[in-house]
This record gives C-alpha cells, sequence and structure tokens, in this order.
C-alpha cells in the first residue's frame, strides 16, 4: 500500500528538451529523444511510488505553429515509444488512455493508439494518460459545446447544472483530478493545461530539464508533496481534526 500521501494522481509539463539539446549543441530532436527516455523512467518511478494516475503533456494544440521537421519528428517519436512500451505497460499492467483532439493527428499515430489503448483497456490498476492535441480551454469549449447538446436533447437539466454535470463532458471524464501538478526547466506557468482540473492541485516547479528528470527528481517532489498540508478550503485545525478521527 503506498503511504497516504503519495499523490493518487500526478500531472506533468514535460518542458526544456530544446533547451537541453542547445545547451549540448544538439540537433532539437535529439532532445525530444532524450525525453521519451525520461518518460520511461519518470513512469515507472511513478507508479512503483503508488501513483494511480501520471498525466503527461506530450503535445499541446499550440505545438502545430512549431517547425514542420520538429513536428514530424515528435509524431515520429510518439509512434515509436507506443510501438517500444507497449511490452513494458502490459507486464506492469498500465491502462493507456488520450486526451485532446487526437482526430487529428496523422493517421499512423492514430492507429498505434488505437491498438495500444485496445491492448491495456482491461488493465484498472494503473493509467497512463498522454496530453496529445490538448489545450484546456479547447476542452472547455468542445466540453461546453457537448453540455449545451445535451440540454437541447433534453438529456441534461439546464437548471440543475453542477459541476459533476459539465464534467462529465471534458476529455477527462472518468479520470479524477490531479493531487499534483510538476512543470520541468525552470518556467512557472502552466500553458493550458488541466485548467480545470487542477483547481485543487499542488504545484511544484522544478528548474530541472526534462531529459534530465527521472527517479530521484520524482521522489523529490513526491517528498515536497508529502509536506504540504491539503485543506480545501477548511482551517489547518479542521484538518488536523479530521486526520484525528481516523
Amino acid at each position: 500500500m503506498p503511504p497516504a500521501t503519495t499523490p493518487a494522481h500526478v500531472a506533468i509539463i514535460m518542458d526544456g528538451n530544446g533547451r537541453w539539446a542547445k545547451q549540448r549543441g544538439l540537433p532539437r530532436l535529439e532532445g525530444h529523444r532524450r525525453g521519451a527516455k525520461a518518460v520511461r523512467a519518470t513512469l515507472t518511478a511513478a507508479f512503483e511510488a503508488g501513483v494511480k494516475y501520471l498525466t503527461l503533456y506530450a503535445f499541446s494544440v499550440e505545438n502545430w505553429k512549431r517547425p514542420q521537421d520538429e513536428v514530424g519528428g515528435l509524431m515520429g517519436l510518439l509512434n515509436y515509444f507506443l510501438k517500444q512500451e507497449l511490452k513494458t505497460l502490459q507486464k506492469n499492467k498500465i491502462a493507456l488512455r488520450t486526451i485532446g483532439r487526437t482526430d487529428a493527428l496523422p493517421a499512423d499515430v492514430r492507429k498505434e493508439l488505437a491498438a495500444t489503448i485496445k491492448a491495456t483497456a482491461h488493465h484498472k490498476e494503473r493509467t497512463l494518460v498522454l496530453a496529445l492535441n490538448y489545450g484546456s480551454r479547447t476542452e472547455i469549449a468542445d466540453a461546453a459545446r457537448a453540455y449545451a447538446e445535451a440540454v437541447a436533447s433534453g438529456k441534461q437539466k439546464n437548471d440543475e447544472a453542477s459541476w459533476d454535470d459539465f464534467a462529465r463532458h471534458l476529455y477527462t471524464a472518468g479520470i479524477p483530478d490531479p493531487d499534483l501538478v510538476i512543470r520541468t526547466s525552470g518556467e512557472t506557468r502552466i500553458s493550458n493545461f488541466l485548467l480545470m482540473q487542477s483547481a485543487y492541485a499542488e504545484f511544484i516547479f522544478t528548474p530541472v530539464l526534462w531529459p534530465d528528470f527521472g527517479k530521484d527528481e520524482l521522489h523529490a517532489c513526491l517528498a515536497e508533496y508529502a509536506r504540504r498540508e491539503r485543506r480545501f478550503g477548511r482551517t489547518s485545525e479542521q484538518v488536523a481534526g479530521a486526520k484525528g478521527e481516523k
């Protein structure tokens, strides 16, 4: 059993691949390749630590603006990663899910994603969520449209609206909100990532560039998370009292 202080859901904004490569005089794509290795190390460490959901911001809706050779390289890396990591997902009983407008991804990537999702769908203990062609504002717009359609069709009563009703139309429906959001590379913004879902998440901004992130860095973030007091609107005294009643 993981400690009670272990976050059930960790979400990571993987940043710094390009800077890592530039510092070493390497092509940006080499930074992305090394970043893929960091994904493998972090994935293993997170689930070994007792994390149940790991969400990785892999490709945003804004990333299409990057040079086409870089975008093509990223898609190729994603395809390669899925093929290489299927055995790892199966061995560790990890289900794969995606969030985002994945229908806009290249056909070969969509095919590989669909095959991996299907092959791992029976795993219930751990879930890897890849945010692909994802943007929180886009997600909210899509959810608002779906909610309006539900109201128009009579499936949803507008005068009984609640957050839970609306959240069922988000890409993340069925996935618990993140407890901890980590951003690497020293940047201190969340870049249109899980804006609604992270309303009560703890945030950690680490200066470590993503290719250098791994087990030790993740454990340091989990230790920092464990030191924090999560009140959800309550006072410290109320939190302490609730712990004492257990």
